[in-house]
């Protein structure tokens, strides 16, 4: 079974409404000087057993002496693995992962011994959508909700032991289908350990360390850049999974002052956009200006002369990066 995210099976065409080239404003993300990086960031953590995933994000604000952190998809104490980091400036981007997919390695234990040809049978009546009752200990209302599974790969049986790898909607409880998994093979089943391995665009092949943060910030005040811009990434890494809007130049600065953002200020999209989807809308540098829901279709934003694309925006983008054109809005 193919071990992707939906966002990542996705092929997107561009679509041009205007040809434009960007101008002498703004900057390519990752030429971004490293005290911006630093305020304006996200890093892949690997977050170890035992603190909460807001005493991680404590911990980063400390090491970085920032004033503010944040983190897009709360681990247990005793989970560990990816845990996106949203620094300074971009703490509220946390909020564009939070539905994100996420995938997991976990290792289950059943409670009596069972043929390989069972279980790997079992597989397929656990992928898809699936119903979950939260558990009692929740954050959350207890009723059954929707959650859809991606993907379940077993990697290994050794006895009772049960080594998978699992992509899911967010939200879903891994610990809730690995009881109703050993419920469905007649016997019942436990979580050991649990890893996750992907949180939307973040990844276990970049994961980074409190310790290597840490040491890579004292390079840092050295005057070594090179790994503290490996640790941390631009706030754009946290968009990579959102479709995307590219509008022009002398639309940003007003967008960035709160004026809508009309189609006749965009210069290309990516297709597949549906209304009420959650775009990221950048300049034509690349750079994130804001988030928000879409209001039409991609060949809406291509074809209609009037109307806002977006509803609901945040905008992220400093003023002043772009110049604020008199008399105007982004709707040129």
């Amino acid at each position: 079974m193919e071990d992707r995210l939906p966002f990542e099976k996705i092929k997107r065409e561009i679509l041009v409404r205007k040809e434009s080239s960007s101008g002498s404003y703004g900057v390519n993300p990752y030429e971004r000087n490293v005290d911006k990086l630093i305020n304006y960031g996200v890093i892949c953590l690997n977050k170890v057993q035992g603190p909460s995933s807001h005493q991680v994000a404590d911990y980063v604000k400390k090491i970085l002496d920032l004033k503010r952190c944040g983190h897009g998809g709360t681990l247990d104490p005793n989970v560990t693995g990816v845990l996106p980091i949203a620094t300074g400036r971009a703490t509220r981007i946390v909020q564009a992962l939070l539905n994100a997919g996420k995938e997991y390695v976990c290792l289950m234990i059943l409670h009596k011994e069972l043929s390989e040809k069972e279980i790997f049978e079992s597989v397929t009546r656990l992928t898809g959508k699936i119903q979950q009752l939260p558990p009692v200990k929740s954050a959350i209302k207890r009723q059954l909700r929707t959650r859809e599974i991606y993907y379940l790969n077993i990697l290994e049986i050794n006895g009772k032991n049960v080594l998978f790898k699992v992509g899911c909607e967010a939200g879903t409880y891994i610990r809730k289908l690995v009881f109703d998994w050993g419920k469905n093979l007649g016997t019942q089943a436990h979580m050991q350990e649990l890893i996750r391995t992907k949180a939307g665009p973040f990844s276990y092949k970049e994961w980074v360390s409190l310790h290597d943060l840490k040491d890579a910030y004292e390079f840092y005040k050295e005057g070594d850049d090179t790994k503290i811009r490996e640790c941390i990434k631009p706030i754009e890494k946290a968009v990579e999974h959102l479709p995307k809007v590219w509008i022009l130049d002398n639309a940003i600065g007003n967008v960035c002052y709160g004026s809508g953002i009309g189609v006749k200020a965009v210069s290309k999209v990516e297709d597949g956009i549906n209304n009420n989807c959650l775009v990221a809308v950048v300049s034509l540098k690349n750079e994130l200006i804001c988030i928000g829901k879409a209001t039409m279709n991609s060949d809406e934003m291509i074809k209609k002369e009037r109307g806002n694309i977006l509803r609901d925006v945040r905008v992220f983008m400093e003023r002043g990066v772009y110049p604020k054109l008199l008399n105007a809005s982004s709707n040129i």
